[in-house]
């Protein structure tokens, strides 16, 4: 299965640009930072099936109520056939299927998901433990920034969501590129005050952006 909208949510020159700001930013620190993007952080089949169950309902009843004079018996099977189709279309268009998730467990599943993506990659394997990662998941609408616990170890959690805010509202206002190159500078700026860069530093981490 291809991602196609994390693919395609920043352009080739922007992922350059991004790039650009990593290597910038760890050329004055031996921390390593890295970019991650995804549709979605989770299916949330669970979401699929009410949202199937209750559009193939309204439908039916729309159905028998305009054509079959609210027949019960017209409306339960047809319910059951179009809750197939209609369940199709929240996988296939999962904009749609938020409506059926809380907030709260949006926040879980993208955390979740960018600290599995932080250990499947391999992020975790630098030499002092001082990687950083700035995780994108498109459907939420979320950022996270994760980082390992060398940097835990001088930088809170607040300030990691500080980094992730400032993306945050780049996107919303249509300047995501912008944003996040911004942050991956003050991200670097911080690191560099407690890790700066060392005579024998190489980069650990890839710079590409990091698309699944």
């Amino acid at each position: 299965m291809r991602h196609k909208k994390a693919e395609r949510f920043f352009t080739k020159d922007e992922k350059e640009r991004i790039k650009g700001a990593i290597t910038a930013s760890e050329s004055k620190t031996s921390g390593e930072i890295a970019t991650m993007i995804v549709d979605s952080s989770c299916d949330y089949r669970d979401a699929d099936v009410m949202g199937g169950v209750l559009l193939a309902g309204f439908i039916s009843l729309m159905i028998t109520i305009f054509f079959f004079h609210s027949s019960l018996w017209l409306y339960i099977p047809t319910t059951f056939i179009l809750f197939f189709p209609c369940r199709v279309l929240f996988k296939r268009f999962p904009e749609m299927k938020i409506a059926f998730v809380s907030r709260k467990r949006m926040e879980k599943e993208v955390i979740n998901r960018a600290i599995r993506g932080f250990y499947e990659k391999g992020l975790y394997r630098t030499k002092d433990n001082t990687g950083v990662l700035f995780f994108i998941s498109l459907l939420e609408r979320k950022v996270w920034v994760i980082a390992d616990k060398g940097i835990h170890r001088k930088m809170e959690q607040y300030t990691l969501n500080r980094f992730a805010n400032m993306v945050s509202k780049g996107i919303k206002e249509g300047r995501a590129c912008d944003a996040l190159c911004e942050a991956i500078k003050e991200a670097g700026e911080a690191l560099a005050r407690h890790y700066p860069v060392q005579k024998d530093d190489i980069n650990e981490l890839t710079d590409d952006m990091i698309t699944e």
